[in-house]
């Protein structure tokens, strides 16, 4: 909340997980008090520009356990003499004060404060196991693999059932061949049958005709 013409704290929500607020270039001067309510748990503050004139505003800030970075640039109280050895005395849980220790040693780069607390809620996950929405999609992909191999194995029976009908498709054929054959030769022998009696019959005729041929001459003699 930088330059924001912010002149009181009061109306803060609960940010108990807070650790960095940025309060700098506004109008506060005092009740920071609502600070150790409303977000118990900072770790870096910046004031710097605001109207912060003596250290009874700072007072409230002795709550603040786990602060260690405190910034007052800009403010009236950083004009006092031996302001920083005051502040440290009365804030003694702070180590670093505009950027530097009580030696003058400077404070690590944010970033790499940043990247060591995103080290450790990695180690925080990592400890309290895989996500619910990982859980899911491990279900999901066993289930799709179980869906695969079900239907691998469905494939599997329905080549058997078709090579199965194939096989009796052509054993059908065959005995519809063997039945053509027969109905065929059948038709032959019918044929051959049907010829014979039709020469026997002109056999019989001739001799009938020549029978008749022979009573005629002797009914003449």
């Amino acid at each position: 909340m930088i330059n924001v013409d912010l002149r009181s704290l009061a109306r803060l929500p609960n940010l108990n997980k807070l650790r960095k607020l940025e309060l700098a270039n506004n109008r506060i001067s005092g009740g920071l008090e609502v600070l150790a309510e409303k977000c118990p748990n900072l770790t870096h503050l910046n004031l710097s520009g605001n109207k912060i004139k003596d250290l009874s505003a700072l007072e409230a800030l002795q709550n603040l356990k786990n602060l260690k970075s405190l910034d007052l640039f800009n403010c009236e109280i950083t004009t006092l003499e031996d302001y920083r050895e005051s502040i440290f005395e009365l804030l003694q849980q702070i180590t670093y004060l505009n950027g530097f220790d009580q030696e003058d040693n400077e404070a690590p780069d944010s970033g790499s404060e940043d990247d060591e607390d995103g080290d450790e809620d990695d180690e925080e996950e990592d400890e309290a196991g895989p996500f619910e929405g990982y859980e899911e999609e491990e279900e999901e992909e066993e289930e799709d693999e179980d869906e695969d191999e079900a239907g691998s194995e469905l494939g599997e029976g329905e080549e058997e059932v078709g090579l199965s009908y194939l096989m009796r498709e052509e054993i059908q054929d065959e005995e519809d061949d063997d039945d053509y054959v027969e109905e065929g030769e059948e038709e032959e022998e019918g044929e051959g049958e049907e010829k014979e009696e039709e020469e026997e019959e002109s056999v019989r005729g001739e001799k009938r005709k020549r029978d008749a041929e022979d009573d005629g001459e002797e009914e003449d003699d």
